[in-house]
């Protein structure tokens, strides 16, 4: 190695350059490696109770990074105002990796049931992964004599405003998917929101309310005890849990309505930060184990770009602004 003082200046001064451009470059570095910085905990935030469908997924994903990055991961809980609370709260947080927020469907829909929203869905954050998508089946009462999709239709037609469906509450995907099938099936059903699935899921299974769609893996237990009937799946493609049910797409119509979830960051998250969590949540939801774990739950792996999720959030945001403003819906 040359030693300074034997150097002239010149070459000093050239050297001297060259390091502070290594420098540089390392600081780069170590900036975008800010979601590994050791001893700091990433916050990995759940706009939605604990138990539900986004909280099971921020879990298992929070679990395999903190053991393959050797960091803390938190799972933080917000629930409120439809998911706005917690995404809020993201949206507000330094973009410096330590912080995600794993949304689900109403994160495109509020913008459209809310008079005003917290955050701008496209411009506040910075999508990362399409985790998973989960099923929802469209299910009746047993009392309610019908064993198809088209024996529901005209069921309902002969009864125009008559028949109840449930829902866990206003702009949720169950309610936003029953008023799309209203829609396109030109059929009238009365709504009643409840605060949450249990109640909507107990009514329906009382016969309080005749139908309701209900997330896969909820509705199939209930089936097999004969507690409810199941007549179509709203996904695109027909689930492994009952591959016997026929999707709405089969039958005719043009409905397809998934449960989604998907991880983004605070706007202005350094790109190779993004990429380096879009490349570990890849490889955690490609590992056959964690594809297992997700099957259990319903739920179908995704994965793929941040940008095959920012097309996927701009297009879901204007299906549901037809949806809601052709349906009157308001959020409360």
């Amino acid at each position: 190695m040359h030693q300074l003082g034997t150097l002239p200046w010149r070459e000093i001064s050239l050297l001297m350059q060259q390091w502070t451009l290594i420098i540089a470059i390392m600081a780069v570095a170590l900036g975008s490696a800010a979601a590994q910085e050791p001893g700091r905990a990433i916050t990995f935030v759940v706009p939605y109770s604990p138990g539900t469908g986004p909280d099971i997924l921020a879990r298992i994903m929070g679990e395999e990074l903190q053991r393959r990055w050797n960091q803390p991961v938190v799972i933080e809980n917000k629930p409120g105002a439809s998911g706005n609370v917690g995404t809020q709260s993201v949206a507000r947080a330094a973009p410096d990796g330590h912080v995600l927020v794993m949304v689900s469907n109403p994160f495109t829909a509020n913008i459209s049931l809310f008079k005003s929203v917290p955050y701008d869905p496209v411009k506040s954050f910075a999508p990362v992964i399409e985790v998973a998508t989960g099923s929802l089946v469209l299910a009746v009462h047993p009392s309610v004599p019908v064993r198809s999709i088209k024996e529901f239709i005209a069921y309902v037609k002969a009864r125009p405003g008559v028949l109840n469906y449930s829902s866990p509450g206003v702009g949720v995907p169950h309610h936003l998917a029953m008023e799309l099938l209203k829609a396109v099936a030109k059929v009238d059903m009365k709504h009643v929101p409840y605060r949450g699935s249990a109640g909507a899921t107990q009514d329906l299974i009382g016969g309080h309310v005749s139908a309701a769609f209900q997330a896969v893996h909820v509705a199939v237990p209930l089936m097999q005890s004969g507690q409810l009937r199941l007549l179509a799946v709203a996904s695109k493609e027909r689930t492994s849990i009952a591959p016997e049910l026929p999707t709405l797409l089969e039958q005719g119509l043009p409905i397809e309505v998934d449960l989604w979830y998907g991880v983004l960051a605070p706007a202005g998250t350094a790109t190779t930060i993004v990429a380096r969590y879009n490349k570990e949540i890849n490889d955690i939801i490609g590992a056959p184990q964690i594809g297992e774990k997700l099957a259990k739950q319903g739920l179908t792996v995704r994965g793929g770009t941040p940008e095959r999720l920012a097309e996927f959030i701009a297009q879901d945001i204007l299906k549901w602004q037809r949806v809601v403003k052709e349906a009157g819906i308001i959020a409360e």
